[in-house]
């Protein structure tokens, strides 16, 4: 059996295009304020069919339903994409804000999830090649599960922390916007 958490790396790749063509279909219209509840539901149900597999397939590995494997190429991926993610991930979410997109920084949130991703696969294979640790990368598969949901949780809510600021100044003082979380 291959690895669980390199699995749902994976999938995540597919669950970012996906985000991403969520985002191109909302600015593809006339409207693109009026799509961005839908594209931030694509985006929060990707988050949702990541954790799910993720989380299905990892108690399947912690029940003994076969192990992971030793992946040397998969350790190469996940710390190329460790160093690559937090900038385009920074990169988007600046450009959702300057475009006063929700959905465009919850697209943000799904290449900083890669982020994460890469940082548990990484240290879920390396324990598993290094000791044999094989419990190793379900339990790091579950952690990107968690990570999934709160950030599908966000999105489904339009809650992306990163919310643009209102373009008058003054609103963001009436209002309190607080982008502490994420500020550039």
């Amino acid at each position: 059996m291959s690895s669980t958490a390199l699995i749902g790396f994976g999938l995540d790749s597919v669950i970012e295009v996906a985000s991403a063509a969520a985002v191109a279909w909302q600015f593809s219209g006339r409207d693109p304020a009026a799509r961005e509840k839908i594209a931030l539901r694509i985006i929060a149900l990707s988050f949702f069919a990541l954790a799910a597999y993720v989380t299905i397939d990892a108690v399947r590995g912690l029940l003994g339903i076969g192990e992971a494997q030793h992946s040397p190429i998969g350790i190469g991926v996940a710390a190329a994409s460790l160093a690559i993610m937090p900038v385009l991930s920074y990169v988007q979410r600046r450009a959702g804000r300057e475009l006063g997109s929700r959905s465009a920084v919850a697209d943000s949130k799904q290449t900083l999830l890669c982020t994460y991703l890469s940082a548990v696969l990484l240290v879920g294979l390396l324990l598993n090649s290094v000791f044999g640790w094989s419990w190793a990368d379900p339990i790091a598969a579950l952690v990107i599960a968690v990570i999934a949901v709160k950030e599908g949780r966000n999105a489904w809510k339009g809650d992306t922390c990163c919310a643009p600021p209102p373009l008058n100044t003054t609103q963001v003082a009436d209002i309190g916007h607080d982008c502490s979380c994420c500020d550039d």
